[in-house]
């Protein structure tokens, strides 16, 4: 891990695709309605034929599921809900044999309420682990339970505040995420000790690295003040004192010193950081400074919020998308490294969100997937993406099981006094149950996900939308992705070109270069329905890769994604 991409010999991630697996979601081989890890050893054949090189599973550890395996209680053991340690090292096995590596889901943030370490921290205020976690008296003037009473004015990210009350000793304990996830106390040494000899555990059983999730808010400032309240909100804003906070630096480079250094295995580390800068990822990205591999950062899949954040949708204007990436481009081309994705298990479905998921769901797919995979940097693939899968219909709340979605609307509606049907109207836009939907293998009973009950429900459009006729028809999305892949692997202007952005301020056409070696692709995106007139100069060169069998050099289709090849010797 951590070589420098920009060396003569670049690392072995620039020429990598990576694949999310949402287990829950992804296969069910016991029928039980929920998926597991025999579903997706029964799928690596399918996953090696569409290339990708590195699985990443979200979380499979023993949890209690209050959100979906995001509150862990035993980092060491497979939740029964998934299978059995066994049947992990039959799937890590299994995706080595057939050239893929396999990446877990580290959540250290904060653990489950029912983790032993919790249980004995809030057994006793004199618990030796009481400092594993962040404990606080009321506020100064205000009895335990009382309304204000929370030691600071935080707000979750789940809604509500960011503290919850231990009856037993009167104090609260902090919790960045639901109630039943309170946040490590990183300050502890102890705490550092037990996590780095867990991830090393890990890597002695033969995983090949690490997704972090939110990793860049395990660092607090120990005095914990209030924060701005924005305006009409309930809640003090507390990130600007644990986002990338004064002892992250300290906290990454100790754990590589303690968990990767020496390793001689191929590994990969990506940290998870809302609200990371692009000043504080070429710090965390330098391989000098030996802490992370790539980022992933948040951006790009904030530029359709409106002043009240995520819930208040407003729709991309694309030339911020351009301006955005862009800028990620240029800062890391140098130093460090970019992730690229537009989907995960925590936002809604790229072709309805970005795209036109009716009349032009395979072109409008497969051209975000071509601006996407040919800029420079590592791309993710979400499940389900490389099918074109959909948002969901949802028609009333009790169709969610997201614990955010369900927070937001009880908040909404009742402290807000907010109108039902507007704030379900944002949910169904933004949900993340849009991207937890079961996948959608074939036509048959349950989309072939299942023959049981289907822990959320599948979206209807299954019978039409599955990786059977995907695959099998004349427009496929899937077989579009395996080209995109083959390219990255084959084509070193890919792996490491430069990226120009061109026509910048254009409102539809999103253009750029990548040059290496006297090598340069032209890549064009028509992001609109109707048709569009290229400037002159960006027409010429031969014919790589493109969404239309049909060509004009100077127009593009409705969604037409164009890649062209020029060389100079």
């Amino acid at each position: 891990m951590n070589t420098d991409p920009v060396q003569d010999q670049p690392a072995w991630w620039t020429h990598a695709v990576v694949y999310q697996v949402y287990p829950r979601s992804f296969a069910d081989s016991n029928n039980d309605g929920v998926g597991d890890l025999g579903g997706i050893i029964g799928k690596l054949d399918y996953l090696a034929e569409l290339g990708v090189d590195v699985l990443w599973l979200s979380p499979i550890y023993q949890s209690p599921q209050h959100d979906n395996g995001y509150d862990i209680s035993d980092y060491r053991s497979i939740d029964p809900t998934f299978g059995t340690l066994e049947q992990f090292s039959e799937l890590l096995d299994g995706a080595h044999q057939r050239g893929m590596k396999l990446v877990m889901d580290l959540v250290v943030n904060h653990t489950s309420h029912e983790h032993e370490w919790f249980r004995e921290a809030s057994s006793s205020v004199d618990s030796p682990k009481r400092d594993w976690y962040w404990w606080r008296d009321p506020r100064d003037g205000f009895a335990a339970g009382e309304p204000g009473a929370e030691p600071t004015n935080w707000g979750s990210a789940f809604s509500g505040p960011a503290w919850t009350l231990d009856q037993a000793s009167g104090q609260y304990y902090l919790h960045l995420f639901a109630p039943q996830q309170p946040d490590l106390n990183w300050e502890n040494a102890g705490v550092r000790s037990a996590v780095y000899e867990m991830m090393n555990w890990w890597l002695d059983l033969g995983v090949d690295g690490f997704r972090m999730d939110v990793i860049n808010y395990i660092s607090k400032d120990p005095s914990l003040p209030d924060g701005v309240v924005p305006a009409g909100g309930l809640r003090g804003d507390g990130g600007p004192h644990f986002i990338s906070g004064p002892r992250i630096h300290d906290y990454l480079q100790e754990m590589h010193r303690e968990v990767f250094s020496g390793r001689t295995a191929d590994l990969i580390t990506v940290g998870e950081m809302p609200g990371a800068t692009l000043d504080e990822a070429r710090l965390f990205t330098d391989p000098a400074r030996k802490e992370l591999d790539m980022i992933f950062q948040f951006e790009h899949v904030g530029l359709d919020y409106g002043p009240g954040g995520k819930w208040d949708y407003r729709g991309l204007d694309l030339r911020d998308l351009k301006t955005s990436w862009n800028r990620w481009q240029k800062g890391l081309a140098d130093t460090g490294w970019n992730s690229l994705y537009l989907n995960n298990h925590d936002q809604p479905r790229l072709v309805s969100r970005f795209g036109d998921d009716s009349r032009y769901r395979y072109e409008s797919a497969t051209l975000w997937a071509t601006l996407l995979h040919l800029q420079r940097g590592t791309p993710y693939i979400y499940q389900g993406e490389e099918l074109g899968m959909t948002n969901v219909p949802f028609t009333s709340i009790e169709d969610f099981q997201d614990l955010e979605s369900i927070n937001y609307y009880n908040e909404a509606t009742t402290a807000l006094g907010r109108d039902p049907e507007e704030v379900l109207a944002k949910i169904r836009i933004m949900s993340r149950d849009n991207a937890r939907t079961p996948m959608q293998w074939t036509a048959g009973p349950q989309a072939g996900f299942t023959t049981g009950e289907p822990w959320l429900a599948l979206n209807p459009n299954y019978p039409t939308i599955n990786a059977d006729s995907d695959r099998s028809g004349d427009q496929s999305i899937y077989r579009f992705y395996q080209k995109l892949i083959r390219l990255r692997h084959d084509s070193a202007v890919v792996r490491l070109g430069t990226n120009t952005l061109i026509e910048e301020s254009h409102r539809t056409l999103y253009a750029f270069t990548r040059t290496h070696d006297g090598e340069t692709l032209t890549v064009l995106g028509n992001v609109s329905g109707e048709e569009l007139t290229l400037p002159p100069e960006l027409g010429q060169g031969e014919w790589v890769l493109g969404n239309y069998p049909a060509r004009e050099a100077l127009r593009l289709q409705p969604w037409e994604a164009r890649v062209l090849r020029t060389t100079v010797r």
